[in-house]
């Protein structure tokens, strides 16, 4: 299709229910409509994520004033598209300075850390502190590494920015003059990237070959669709043209070539995750292979 559908209609139906958030179910219950707001704002990103992607466009520039507006407020989507697009060269994957999606650290570097700052890590590595310190702990380190980016002259870096923050300022606006507050606006972006979190706690492993740096996990259920099929992460690695709709069908028919592919890296379900992992690290802060990787 020159137009993939399913996606072009996803994200209209993605600004219908925002709509909804701000200008209906605040009457209705304020607390529902912040509640919605949390998964509206995390397939927001997830649809970001599909137009970095090509769709639903052929010419991938349509589709990005489509979804250009971050719902979240604080990720520009050019900033998102160049990081991300950088974070699909599977060499390296999960490096700590050249994968700008990787949680871990230079072991060296850890060393350094103050032992306070450590134990703050060490709990942003349990799925329930990612949950809720990694949307500050995230931000403060792209922001950090963004800036030192724009002071060594990066204009990609500086564009991304200076076209996000009249649009982010525009949709603010949007927002105090709905019937949504403000503060209860943020507390549902802060609940999305939340949400967003869950995703990205399990996509990327250590592992010495870059095949088995990247997750399958079998979910069908919400988290699945609010994440648009990128549980299934390898499919998408080896086929990042594939649209969401078109991943599971690629997958299941052809489970053992994807699970032997990347070495077994699998989870049953999003659940599995939460009991494996909700109070225990997944992995280790520094990189357990750096720099032999």
């Amino acid at each position: 299709m020159r137009v993939e559908w399913p996606t072009l209609l996803l994200i209209c139906a993605t600004y219908a229910a925002l709509a909804a958030c701000l200008f209906w179910l605040p009457g209705v219950s304020l607390a529902l409509a912040v509640l919605a707001l949390i998964p509206v704002v995390a397939l927001h990103s997830s649809l970001q994520h599909e137009v970095t992607h090509g769709h639903p466009f052929a010419e991938r520039r349509v589709g990005e004033i489509l979804v250009f507006p971050s719902l979240n407020l604080v990720i520009p989507y050019l900033r998102f598209r160049d990081t991300h697009l950088a974070h699909h060269m599977d060499a390296t994957l999960t490096d700590p300075y050249d994968d700008p999606e990787s949680n871990y650290l230079d072991p060296e570097v850890w060393a350094r850390l103050p032992r306070a700052l450590q134990r703050l890590l060490t709990a942003n590595n349990t799925l329930l502190g990612r949950m809720l310190l990694g949307p500050v702990i995230g931000q403060v380190t792209f922001m950090a590494s963004d800036w030192r980016s724009i002071r060594k002259g990066d204009r990609a870096a500086l564009l991304g920015w200076l076209t996000h923050l009249p649009v982010a300022a525009a949709l603010v606006a949007l927002v105090i003059a709905s019937e949504m507050p403000l503060w209860a606006y943020l507390l549902g972006c802060y609940g999305g990237l939340a949400v967003l979190k869950i995703r990205t706690f399990l996509e990327h492993q250590a592992h010495e070959r870059a095949r088995g740096r990247t997750v399958i996990i079998e979910d069908r259920g919400p988290l699945a669709f609010l994440f648009l099929n990128n549980n299934l992460h390898v499919v998408h690695h080896m086929h990042p043209k594939l649209p969401w709709y078109r991943l599971p069908r690629i997958y299941f028919p052809n489970r053992e070539k994807y699970v032997t592919r990347n070495a077994g890296y699998r989870y049953d379900s999003y659940a599995q995750g939460f009991r494996r992992h909700l109070l225990r690290a997944k992995d280790p802060v520094p990189h357990p292979l750096y720099p032999k990787n």
